[in-house]
């Protein structure tokens, strides 16, 4: 029987994802113990730049969550900021696909998800240090959807601003959240819904001819002009 292998899984946009694969077996990588339990999946207390990944067989899907909301005027930025932000959003998914590489390549239908930004492909002021990271989580999703070709699917979303604890304090108020809302052509930001919806889509059989592909869950922040 093939895991979805999920790290990052206990808040925010990981949390949802793994709420909606309860009928599923999940092995969740993350500093903290979910909120909610489910009979099938199972928790490793893990910290994705300290900690080494156990030996894990039939692993069919890797979803990696970790990010970092790190906004600073390009001045204030030291260099340490792009390293950590570099570790935990590029590097981090580096390590856990180089470790589960070998189970997934014998499986059917094999899928990587991995998370960018709306940041990269609309330039936003204070996002230097994420968006040069994410940038590279797109450019890797190419590369190696190109390399894995026919065996493993990899694929990338990029979602504008979602409502999570990690973005709390720019969401810090009911008009914060309406300034935010309208900046969207949607006039709404993402719900972890949004995002863990499209997750679900890009690991099932129905995405089975999708690879090496950006999806921008962004209300049309990315594209549109109203």
């Amino acid at each position: 029987m093939s895991n979805t292998v999920i790290i990052g899984g206990s808040k925010g946009i990981g949390a949802a994802v793994i709420n909606s694969l309860a009928d599923q077996n999940c092995l969740n990588f993350s500093r903290t113990e979910p909120n909610t339990k489910h009979a099938r999946h199972q928790h490793f207390s893990f910290d994705i730049n300290n900690d080494d990944f156990p030996e894990i067989e039939n692993v069919s899907s890797l979803i990696y969550c970790p990010g970092t909301i790190n906004l600073k005027p390009f001045g204030s930025l030291k260099e340490s900021d792009f390293v950590n932000d570099y570790q935990i959003n590029f590097l981090g998914a580096v390590k856990a696909i180089k470790h589960f590489f070998r189970t997934m390549k014998k499986q059917e239908n094999a899928s990587i998800v991995l998370f960018s930004t709306v940041a990269v492909s609309q330039g936003m002021p204070f996002h230097a240090s994420i968006a040069s990271a994410k940038g590279a989580i797109e450019a890797l999703t190419r590369s190696l959807a190109a390399e894995f070709a026919p065996k493993i699917r990899v694929n990338c979303i990029a979602p504008t601003l979602t409502n999570t604890t990690l973005a709390s304090s720019i969401l810090r108020n009911d008009e914060a959240i309406e300034r935010s809302n309208n900046r969207h052509p949607s006039k709404k930001i993402n719900s972890v819904n949004d995002v863990s919806s499209m997750v679900n889509f890009l690991i099932s059989n129905n995405a089975n001819n999708i690879t090496g592909q950006i999806f921008h869950i962004d209300g049309g922040l990315s594209t549109l002009s109203i």
